[in-house]
């Protein structure tokens, strides 16, 4: 596969300018740093030079700026990476609804994304749980409280993310999801049956 590097640069300048303030949840983390997690984890996973660009943008449109971020998007990197972007956003609108009902229709359409988009969401989603449990281990049941869904709801969406994709989509990654999400699971306690179950 003959790689763009200069294609996953502009992609790294743009998110870098987009994202330069943000940082993650109740810490001092960049969330650039998430960003690049989910990149190398894309390419690493064999992805190609447009999917870890987009892995790299994966949140702009949602939290910097909606259509306009989209189309910028667009105009720098092409159609692809910017379909990608759209296809891993859970809303660009204004308000945003609620988080439960963005999270309930996002779960919805994953099974009718494509493979492409599907590893990148399997990376960012990897990544999150990563963190999660990093986090737990520091913070313990205090680390809810930086979240919308709360401990119950954060469970949740991370079982039925990891349900929805295994149930459309075979990919390795897919492994290393499930042995987070479980270990996630067990560690903060389970809330509920396992989607399906």
């Amino acid at each position: 596969m003959k790689h763009n590097s200069s294609l996953v640069i502009e992609a790294f300048c743009l998110a870098e300018s987009l994202h330069r303030e943000q940082v993650r949840k109740s810490t001092q983390i960049p969330y650039l740093y998430h960003l690049l997690s989910v990149a190398a984890l894309v390419g690493e996973y064999g992805g190609s030079d447009r999917q870890v660009a987009a892995a790299l943008l994966h949140d702009a449109a949602e939290d910097q700026g909606g259509h306009a971020t989209l189309e910028a998007i667009e105009a720098r990197l092409g159609g692809d990476v910017a379909a990608y972007v759209r296809a891993c956003s859970d809303s660009l609108a204004l308000p945003k609804r609620s988080w439960r009902a963005r999270k309930e229709a996002y779960i919805g359409r994953i099974a009718d994304l494509p493979g492409e988009v599907k590893l990148i969401v399997a990376a960012d989603k990897l990544h999150n749980v990563r963190s999660l449990l990093c986090d737990y281990r520091q913070a313990g049941e205090s680390l809810w409280r930086r979240f919308n869904g709360g401990r119950d709801g954060t469970l949740w969406y991370y079982r039925a993310v990891t349900a929805a994709l295994e149930g459309s989509w075979r990919h390795p990654i897919l492994v290393e999801l499930r042995e987070a999400v479980d270990r996630l699971v067990t560690v903060a306690g389970d809330p509920a049956p396992r989607p399906g179950a």
